[in-house]
């Protein structure tokens, strides 16, 4: 009886130590991958190098996530807009890269005037926007954001009145997409200094939208959509 229990012992031993067996490999999982679309302030403008929001956001998740910049500067969510992101690489890259997070802040360039004037189409093209991620086989969880303030006087035609205008259309949006809402606006709202030039957040800044983008992104209540 003692030899057969030794046996089954070595017999045990050498299966947790195989590779398939292993804890190590049981346990382990694809990170999931978070595509962040927006303008230059998801690039980084304004922030230090490597220290855009999602630099900072990827710092808070952890090796359990693969956070994806897929910012363009000058960037529209309006397809009728001087710089349409519909029309970049970056938007197809997103698409392609399976995510099963999406965050999405557009916005701030539609406020300007030349853009304005079509802003009776920027619910049309955000639920269209969403529907393209909605489609994918990753069936990702989708957020939109609030964008950040424009303390005024705002700056390069982008303005703080348009600005609060479009979040009570992304709040509509997000209701009846049954997507989350990431409050950028409110991370930033009393804190100007953190906005130099009255757009672009710097580093400080970035990391108050990472610390938002993180409490959605990691809260156990967000649900798949």
């Amino acid at each position: 009886m003692n030899k057969l229990l030794a046996h089954l012992c070595v017999l045990g031993f050498s299966l947790l130590a195989h590779p398939l067996w292993s804890s190590t490999t049981i346990l382990t999982k694809s990170p999931v991958h978070v595509a962040c679309i927006g303008d230059s302030i998801t690039e980084g403008v304004g922030a230090a190098g490597g220290k855009s929001y999602p630099n900072q956001l990827q710092e808070l998740l952890g090796e359990g996530y693969k956070v994806d910049n897929f910012g363009v500067s000058a960037r529209t969510l309006l397809k009728k807009g001087d710089f349409p992101y519909w029309n970049e690489k970056a938007y197809q890259n997103a698409l392609a890269s399976s995510p099963g997070v999406v965050i999405i802040m557009l916005g701030t360039n539609d406020t300007k005037p030349q853009n304005w004037k079509h802003e009776a189409e920027f619910e049309a093209d955000y639920k269209e926007l969403i529907k393209s991620f909605q489609k994918l086989a990753s069936k990702p969880r989708i957020f939109i954001c609030r964008p950040c303030p424009a303390p005024d006087p705002g700056n390069f035609g982008i303005n703080e009145k348009n600005v609060l205008e479009e979040i009570k259309r992304i709040d509509k949006i997000a209701a009846e997409m049954k997507v989350g809402i990431i409050d950028m606006h409110a991370a930033l709202a009393d804190k100007p200094q953190l906005l130099p030039d009255r757009v672009h957040p710097n580093t400080e800044g970035a990391a108050e939208m990472a610390k938002a983008a993180f409490k959605a992104v990691s809260t156990k209540a967000s649900k798949l959509n």
